[in-house]
């Protein structure tokens, strides 16, 4: 089986480490595999070691006629079997020069919601019927797309696969690097200042939280030094608490030296691996019931699950971490064990392979690597 990812791998190592590695066991597993992507990226050695052939080819327009030219060139001339497409300039133009060949078009989604019948672009992405199966990351985005694809037997869940291995770097000094006490307790959260994230139903959560308990905030992501969320953060009565790092690459140690992690989204989410990194280093989780993140966290075993927006049960959730440690603790433990149970990588490995071969097997071609 010959096989043609078109991703992108501009992000860090760790956003792009679950991807890589999948293609990397699907190479090891005997597949013939190709990847269009950064020549420079982060990976590259990795994948060239274990026989993948790196092609410096990064989709620029999402319709873009020399972005298809270039796509089918390979296409044809490598005689791939499947094209898995990762974004949506990779899809816009995967698809199209897929066009007449006898290759089977995989893609990818990531979160829930933003694709809707009445939209046309939609149709020449995610909707397009040329596509034989879209991989969701969570059974939530499953169900999702399943609603909008006027096939719903071509959505497939395959959880992003993790390894415990990859998470054993030395966690932030929280008192060095942000003058917070060691014996405070450190609510971390990592996310873009965005609407959809509910940080400011996380802030909103500090007025049901006991004033006099020494329980900091610790905010990562871009966007935290903007002018609406310093409004938010000046009316809470833990505003000499909250602390704002903005972007950092070492975003999952800083996680790591957290007591919880919080992730209070609203919408759109996939299987958020800020989460994921957190109880990989046996952070327990407090997540809202949308999107993956009820799939990734066992209700009051491997972590907490409240409904979104809701400040007051969000602070009862925290507030329940802080006041039984003992209990956190067992928490945090049960959910790097889930994340090594239920999310690794091997698995992810397996079930893309089966997918692949149900993708060929469905049309009549031969399976197997």
């Amino acid at each position: 089986m010959k096989v043609l990812w078109i991703t992108s791998h501009a992000d860090t190592l760790n956003s792009i480490r679950p991807e890589a590695e999948t293609l990397i066991g699907l190479a090891r597993r005997g597949l013939e595999c190709d990847i269009m992507t950064q020549g420079d990226s982060v990976y590259r050695d990795a994948m060239e070691a274990a026989g993948i052939r790196v092609i410096d080819f990064v989709t620029r327009n999402k319709f873009g006629r020399r972005d298809v030219a270039v796509i089918r060139r390979h296409l044809v001339e490598g005689r791939h079997d499947i094209v898995h497409l990762f974004n949506n300039k990779a899809i816009a133009n995967g698809v199209r020069a897929a066009r007449g060949l006898p290759v089977r078009v995989i893609t990818y989604r990531g979160q829930t919601g933003n694709v809707h019948r009445y939209d046309p672009i939609c149709w020449l992405t995610h909707l397009n019927p040329r596509i034989d199966r879209v991989i969701c990351v969570a059974e939530a985005v499953r169900r999702d797309m399943a609603r909008r694809r006027l096939d719903p037997a071509s959505c497939v869940t395959v959880y992003k696969g993790h390894d415990l291995a990859w998470y054993s770097d030395q966690p932030t000094d929280l008192y060095a690097e942000f003058g917070i006490a060691p014996d405070a307790f450190v609510v971390g959260l990592v996310a873009n200042y965005r609407p959809r994230k509910g940080i400011d139903v996380l802030i909103e959560s500090t007025r049901h939280l006991p004033h006099g308990a020494p329980i900091h905030l610790l905010l990562v992501g871009a966007g935290m030094d903007d002018p609406r969320l310093a409004r938010v953060i000046a009316s809470s009565p833990f505003r000499d608490r909250i602390h704002r790092t903005g972007f950092r690459a070492d975003a999952c140690t800083i996680i790591a030296a957290c007591d919880c992690a919080v992730l209070p989204s609203l919408k759109r989410e996939g299987l958020p691996k800020t989460v994921i990194e957190a109880m990989a280093y046996g952070v327990p989780p407090v997540v809202t019931d949308t999107g993956g993140s009820p799939e990734l966290v066992a209700h009051g075993e491997s972590g907490l699950v409240v409904p979104t927006g809701d400040a007051a049960m969000l602070a009862g959730a925290i507030r329940r971490l802080y006041e039984d440690p003992e209990g956190a603790c067992t928490m945090g433990d049960n959910a790097r064990r889930r994340i090594d149970e239920k999310f690794n990588i091997q698995e992810t490995i397996e079930r893309t392979l089966a997918v692949y071969q149900d993708a060929l097997g469905s049309r009549g071609q031969s399976i197997g690597p």
